[in-house]
Protein backbone atom coordinates (compact mmCIF):
# COMPACT_ATOMS: atom_id res chain seq x y z
CA UNK A 1 0.00 0.00 0.00
CA UNK A 2 3.00 2.37 1.17
CA UNK A 3 4.34 1.91 -2.46
CA UNK A 4 1.71 2.19 -4.17
CA UNK A 5 1.02 5.23 -2.58
CA UNK A 6 4.66 6.49 -3.52
CA UNK A 7 4.24 5.72 -7.19
CA UNK A 8 0.73 7.37 -7.13
CA UNK A 9 2.57 10.50 -5.70
CA UNK A 10 5.01 10.47 -8.47
CA UNK A 11 3.24 9.66 -11.26
CA UNK A 12 1.18 13.45 -10.16
CA UNK A 13 4.65 14.85 -9.42
CA UNK A 14 5.52 13.92 -13.08
CA UNK A 15 2.49 14.60 -14.83
CA UNK A 16 2.64 18.45 -13.57
CA UNK A 17 0.71 21.15 -15.07
CA UNK A 18 3.46 22.32 -17.50
CA UNK A 19 3.43 18.90 -19.03
CA UNK A 20 0.18 18.09 -19.41
CA UNK A 21 -0.35 21.63 -21.15
CA UNK A 22 2.72 20.53 -23.53
CA UNK A 23 0.41 17.35 -24.08
CA UNK A 24 -2.82 19.42 -25.03
CA UNK A 25 -0.81 21.65 -27.06
CA UNK A 26 0.24 18.16 -29.44
CA UNK A 27 -3.06 17.16 -29.34
CA UNK A 28 -2.38 13.97 -27.27
CA UNK A 29 -3.28 12.58 -23.92
CA UNK A 30 -1.07 11.33 -21.18
CA UNK A 31 -1.51 7.92 -22.48
CA UNK A 32 -0.70 8.77 -26.12
CA UNK A 33 2.60 10.84 -25.01
CA UNK A 34 4.17 7.17 -23.41
CA UNK A 35 2.90 5.48 -26.21
CA UNK A 36 4.95 7.64 -29.27
CA UNK A 37 7.83 8.54 -26.46
CA UNK A 38 8.10 4.51 -26.89
CA UNK A 39 8.59 4.37 -30.18
CA UNK A 40 11.47 7.59 -30.23
CA UNK A 41 13.07 5.62 -27.38
CA UNK A 42 13.43 2.29 -29.77
CA UNK A 43 14.06 4.68 -32.98
CA UNK A 44 17.16 6.27 -31.48
CA UNK A 45 19.47 5.85 -28.42
CA UNK A 46 20.59 9.15 -28.93
CA UNK A 47 19.05 11.42 -26.78
CA UNK A 48 20.02 14.42 -28.42
CA UNK A 49 17.97 13.33 -31.65
CA UNK A 50 14.79 12.37 -30.21
CA UNK A 51 13.16 15.51 -30.66
CA UNK A 52 14.08 15.72 -34.20
CA UNK A 53 12.71 12.06 -34.36
CA UNK A 54 9.49 12.60 -31.85
CA UNK A 55 8.84 15.82 -34.64
CA UNK A 56 8.93 13.55 -37.72
CA UNK A 57 6.02 11.62 -36.28
CA UNK A 58 4.01 14.37 -35.22
CA UNK A 59 4.43 15.81 -38.36
CA UNK A 60 2.94 12.35 -39.98
CA UNK A 61 0.29 12.00 -37.34
CA UNK A 62 -0.72 15.70 -37.73
CA UNK A 63 -0.97 14.86 -41.75
CA UNK A 64 -2.71 11.29 -41.23
CA UNK A 65 0.28 9.28 -42.81
CA UNK A 66 1.10 5.74 -41.54
CA UNK A 67 3.97 6.52 -39.08
CA UNK A 68 6.06 3.22 -40.58
CA UNK A 69 7.77 2.89 -37.49
CA UNK A 70 10.24 -0.05 -37.38
CA UNK A 71 10.28 -0.77 -33.83
CA UNK A 72 6.36 -1.21 -33.29
CA UNK A 73 6.68 -3.71 -36.11
CA UNK A 74 10.05 -5.18 -34.66
CA UNK A 75 7.10 -5.37 -31.52
CA UNK A 76 4.43 -6.07 -33.44
CA UNK A 77 7.12 -9.91 -34.38
CA UNK A 78 7.90 -10.36 -30.62
CA UNK A 79 4.48 -9.83 -29.33
CA UNK A 80 3.42 -12.64 -32.18
CA UNK A 81 5.78 -14.91 -31.64
CA UNK A 82 5.99 -14.46 -27.54
CA UNK A 83 10.07 -14.45 -27.88
CA UNK A 84 11.00 -11.01 -26.66
CA UNK A 85 14.56 -11.82 -26.46
CA UNK A 86 14.90 -12.32 -30.35
CA UNK A 87 17.30 -9.88 -31.71
CA UNK A 88 15.82 -8.00 -34.78
CA UNK A 89 18.49 -6.02 -36.95
CA UNK A 90 16.62 -5.93 -39.81
CA UNK A 91 13.08 -5.38 -40.75
CA UNK A 92 12.26 -7.51 -44.18
CA UNK A 93 9.15 -6.38 -46.47
CA UNK A 94 7.56 -9.77 -45.52
CA UNK A 95 7.43 -8.50 -41.77
CA UNK A 96 5.27 -5.45 -42.91
CA UNK A 97 2.34 -7.76 -43.56
CA UNK A 98 2.22 -8.79 -40.05
CA UNK A 99 -1.43 -8.13 -39.16
CA UNK A 100 -0.79 -6.45 -35.46
CA UNK A 101 -2.31 -3.25 -34.42
CA UNK A 102 0.97 -2.63 -33.08
CA UNK A 103 2.13 -2.77 -37.24
CA UNK A 104 2.08 0.82 -37.91
CA UNK A 105 2.59 0.19 -41.93
CA UNK A 106 -0.48 -1.20 -41.56
CA UNK A 107 -2.49 0.96 -39.20
CA UNK A 108 -2.72 4.19 -38.99
CA UNK A 109 -2.32 6.79 -35.88
CA UNK A 110 -0.76 5.43 -32.46
CA UNK A 111 -0.71 1.71 -31.65
CA UNK A 112 -2.82 0.34 -28.81
CA UNK A 113 0.13 1.08 -26.10
CA UNK A 114 3.98 1.52 -25.50
CA UNK A 115 5.96 -0.87 -26.94
CA UNK A 116 8.97 -0.01 -24.29
CA UNK A 117 8.85 1.83 -21.15
CA UNK A 118 10.36 5.43 -22.82
CA UNK A 119 12.74 7.31 -20.53
CA UNK A 120 12.07 11.27 -18.99
CA UNK A 121 14.10 12.11 -22.49
CA UNK A 122 11.65 10.19 -24.86
CA UNK A 123 8.54 11.75 -22.79
CA UNK A 124 10.15 14.93 -23.03
CA UNK A 125 10.81 15.07 -26.38
CA UNK A 126 7.39 14.22 -27.49
CA UNK A 127 6.39 17.27 -25.36
CA UNK A 128 8.73 19.39 -26.59
CA UNK A 129 9.31 18.29 -30.23
CA UNK A 130 11.72 19.90 -32.57
CA UNK A 131 9.80 21.80 -35.48
CA UNK A 132 10.50 21.24 -38.78
CA UNK A 133 9.56 19.86 -42.25
CA UNK A 134 10.64 16.18 -42.10
CA UNK A 135 8.62 13.45 -42.83
CA UNK A 136 11.36 10.63 -43.16
CA UNK A 137 14.30 9.39 -41.53
CA UNK A 138 16.60 6.52 -42.08
CA UNK A 139 19.80 5.40 -40.67
CA UNK A 140 23.13 7.49 -41.06
CA UNK A 141 25.77 4.91 -41.60
CA UNK A 142 28.20 7.78 -41.63
CA UNK A 143 26.88 8.58 -37.91
CA UNK A 144 26.14 5.46 -35.93
CA UNK A 145 23.17 5.93 -33.62
CA UNK A 146 21.76 8.79 -35.70
CA UNK A 147 19.57 8.82 -38.55
CA UNK A 148 19.60 11.33 -42.11
CA UNK A 149 16.47 13.19 -42.34
CA UNK A 150 14.33 14.17 -45.03
CA UNK A 151 11.30 15.83 -46.43
CA UNK A 152 10.52 14.29 -49.55
CA UNK A 153 9.97 10.75 -49.94
CA UNK A 154 12.59 10.75 -52.96
CA UNK A 155 15.14 12.20 -51.17
CA UNK A 156 14.14 9.41 -48.25
CA UNK A 157 14.37 7.01 -50.96
CA UNK A 158 17.48 7.53 -52.10
CA UNK A 159 19.28 7.94 -48.11
CA UNK A 160 17.40 4.58 -48.04
CA UNK A 161 18.84 2.64 -50.95
CA UNK A 162 22.56 3.86 -49.36
CA UNK A 163 21.18 2.14 -46.40
CA UNK A 164 20.19 -1.21 -47.77
CA UNK A 165 23.29 -1.54 -49.81
CA UNK A 166 25.17 -0.84 -46.44
CA UNK A 167 23.52 -3.44 -44.42
CA UNK A 168 23.87 -6.10 -47.70
CA UNK A 169 27.81 -5.20 -47.54
CA UNK A 170 27.63 -6.04 -44.15
CA UNK A 171 25.85 -9.09 -44.49
CA UNK A 172 22.98 -8.34 -42.22
CA UNK A 173 19.86 -9.91 -43.03
CA UNK A 174 18.02 -9.86 -40.54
Amino acid sequence: EEFRQRMLKEYHRFWNEERLARARSQNLDREQVITLASIVQKETARADERPRVAGVYLNRLRKNILLQADPTVIYAIKKHTGDFDTIIKRVLYKDLEIDSPYNTYKYAGLPPGPIAMPDISSIDAVLAPEKHDYYYFVANINQPGYHKFSKTLSQHNANKQEYVRWLNDQKIHR
